[in-house]
């Protein structure tokens, strides 16, 4: 497992972009995350920081990078990041220690042609940064799950980190309008009848996702140094639900309940930006299986976890305050345990974690667990209350790193906001 720290960690560096330096950024030039962005019809790609976006395409033309760093970022350069996850990590690595050379205090290079590479933010329009070859969604919080109806958590979310294959070409950039599902569904609990229609109990949950660099062949397992080894970085997710409709289809698993949109943050933090906050995976209380051998590793055990405090907000209030390292199970475990029966992953894959609750009262990451599936209410600043998400809705999850002695770094807005449910047509029309 890799967890070294160098010199793009360094708290005391400091940026001459001077937005970068704000306490409350989430792109220091300690973080560095990479994206997509748009202005007018030109794609391409970007690094974050501060308020602006380093133009990679532009950069290589300055000719201040070079031998590795310079091909790191070509693959970075758009209109896709798949080639950048295909890059060496040692490049990628070389390309990180020369953006935070060049935009640092005191760096070297020409500022005014460095300036000249640079776009405001808000300016630009962030895309989805590549299509993912593959979307899986795991269920890995024990809190989670004993609030959602099973007090005493299954044995097998305690002996393997349960999931189900979602719908990749529905995983959306964080800002893509979310439209109100409709389907079948049974209008209250217990009853004998089932609708169709718009979905009346539409929620959020609060996740985090991985990109895989690299996967695996068929019929080959991925131990837990190959998994860890597989992850180019990390996102924020919000795998929106349509309870009635899971509840009621929930036979094999989620399907249209789940399958309608997901939502994700549009910058991509590397592993190497999240080293300084990795800690100890949560280790097994008394009476909790122990891990199973293949997803026992002493690396994963010390480091697995990463302290990321992560929040929802609905209406401008915060709803949710939870820890990605409160999680039963670690990154590296569900990259290896989704190729453990040999099931072929791909470079380009995102893993996301399921709902990250933890035990306490603010750490319950999505509304069927804040509101006892319905049963209670929120109440919002404008004086309304909720139970479920209504239409005109704003949700919008974020995420901090951190660690004492170390900048905090973030990941950008992970949003949607509800559109009403839309009629039927025929296919094509």
């Amino acid at each position: 497992m890799s967890i070294e720290i160098n010199a793009t960690h360094d708290p005391a560096r400091r940026s001459w972009v001077e937005s970068a330096n704000r306490p409350e950024t989430d792109f220091p030039i300690q973080n560095l995350p990479f994206g997509l962005f748009r202005t007018g019809d030109h794609v391409r790609g970007g690094v974050a920081l501060g308020d602006r976006i380093v133009d990679v395409a532009a950069l290589l033309r300055t000719g201040l990078l070079r031998g590795a760093a310079a091909e790191a970022a070509q693959a970075a350069a758009g209109p896709d990041l798949a080639p950048l996850l295909a890059c060496a990590p040692t490049a990628v690595s070389a390309l990180r220690a020369e953006l935070s050379e060049l935009f640092r205090e005191g760096g070297r290079g020409d500022r005014a042609a460095l300036e000249s590479v640079l776009v405001p933010m808000a300016s630009a329009e962030l895309l989805l940064p590549l299509k993912p070859t593959a979307f899986t969604d795991f269920c890995t919080s024990i809190d989670h799950i004993k609030r959602m109806g099973q007090r005493d958590a299954p044995l097998a979310a305690m002996a393997l980190p349960v999931a189900y294959n979602g719908r990749a070409s529905s995983v959306v950039v964080s800002g893509t309008p979310v439209v109100r599902p409709t389907g079948q569904f049974i209008p209250a609990p217990g009853s004998s009848d089932f609708r169709f229609g718009p979905e009346p109990m539409l929620d959020f949950e609060l996740e985090f996702g991985v990109w895989l660099r690299e996967g695996n062949g068929m019929g080959q397992p991925i131990g837990m140094a190959g998994a860890d080894s597989a992850m180019f970085g990390c996102c924020l997710v919000n795998d929106w639900s349509a309870r009635g409709i899971q509840f009621f289809e929930s036979i094999l698993g989620p399907h249209l309940g789940k399958s309608f949109v997901t939502t994700i943050s549009p910058w991509i933090v590397t592993m190497e930006a999240l080293a300084p906050f990795r800690v100890a995976a949560r280790g097994r209380d008394a009476g909790e299986p122990d891990v199973p051998g293949y997803l026992l590793d002493p690396a994963d055990r010390n480091h697995g976890g990463i302290d990321i405090e992560l929040t929802a907000e609905l209406a401008g209030q915060r709803i949710v305050r939870t820890n990605l390292k409160e999680l039963f199970w670690t990154l590296a475990q569900m990259v290896a345990h989704q190729a453990s029966n040999g099931a072929p992953l791909e470079r380009g894959d995102l893993i996301a974690t399921g709902t990250v609750s933890g035990a306490a009262q603010e750490a319950r990451a999505c509304l069927a667990e804040i509101t006892m599936r319905g049963g209670e209410t929120i109440a919002l600043p404008d004086g309304s209350s909720r139970s479920w998400l209504h239409d005109g809705d704003t949700l919008t999850l974020r995420g901090k790193a951190q660690a004492q002695g170390y900048v905090p770094i973030g990941f950008g807005e992970c949003a949607g906001t509800i559109e009403p449910a839309r009629a039927a047509t025929e296919a094509g029309a």
